[in-house]
């Protein structure tokens, strides 16, 4: 992983941002492209080791710090942001990250998997947002960006509970948008299409699996709907973060940014 560069690569120096699920694909991405602009950044997930492996990638100790934490888990999360304090001070950047998708059929949707997507897509979304939120009004500036999907924006058969948790996430992002726009917060959704993460490779794993076809068979079909044929590449949606954090976006809020190709037009 490259630690890349940013146009303006001090614009965020003194600001500190976490982002959740951090360990690997998008999350690892974002974090790399925040820390290149200038932010110490706090590495939320589940994978100690992946972890350590993206802090030290983003300059050790002094740059990046690994934190454990389950974003489902009240308890969890508010210990998580206690530790990112005693390294870096009041967040001012929150990306939250963490997602999980499973494909069923609606009738065979229990609500231990209901529950499962609900509770990382969405109440690990609200979870993480409630704890930051206070550090932001203090400090008088906030940038919160929700890794939703276009999933969010429209229907999908046989992802009903991971459809309904991107939905919500875009609609919790409308209403904090509001409530917050005269703080100096904004709070943002980007809406990735199907991207080029371990996520999708296990999607199309599980879809090789199921059906007998080849993994070009499944790459075409996943990505026929996107008018550029291809997948989203990680950097796509990082870059879209990025930018959200940076001077010159105060105006910014509230929306769902879409990158997926055209796939999806609002």
């Amino acid at each position: 992983m490259s630690k890349g560069t940013a146009d303006g690569a001090a614009a965020l120096s003194g600001r500190h941002a976490l982002v959740t699920g951090a360990s690997r694909g998008i999350g690892a991405g974002i974090a790399t492209a925040l820390a290149a602009g200038g932010a110490r950044v706090s590495l939320l997930g589940r994978d100690a080791a992946r972890l350590a492996q993206v802090a030290a990638e983003l300059g050790g100790a002094d740059r990046a710090a690994a934190i454990v934490a389950d974003v489902t888990q009240a308890a969890s999360v508010k210990e998580a942001f206690a530790t990112a304090h005693r390294h870096f001070g009041p967040v001012h950047v929150l990306v939250n990250n963490a997602g999980q998708a499973a494909s069923a059929k609606f009738t065979d949707t229990d609500e231990a998997l209901w529950n499962r997507l609900l509770g990382v897509n969405l109440t690990g979304t609200y979870l993480c947002t409630r704890e930051a939120v206070p550090d932001m009004l203090q400090s008088g500036f906030g940038r919160i960006v929700n890794i939703a999907s276009i999933a969010g924006l429209r229907g999908a058969a046989y992802v009903s509970a991971y459809v309904a948790s991107k939905h919500a996430v875009i609609g919790l992002t409308r209403a904090l948008a509001l409530e917050y726009a005269a703080r100096n917060i904004t709070v943002n959704a980007v809406c990735p299409g199907y991207t080029d993460t371990d996520m999708v490779k296990q999607s199309v794993a599980n879809i090789r699996a199921k059906t007998g076809r080849s993994e070009s068979e499944v790459l075409a079909a996943l990505t026929a709907s996107n008018p550029q044929q291809r997948l989203i590449a990680p950097a796509e949606v990082s870059h879209a973060v990025l930018w959200l954090c940076l001077p010159g976006t105060e105006s910014v809020t509230g929306q769902s940014i879409v990158i997926a190709g055209g796939e999806v037009t609002t």
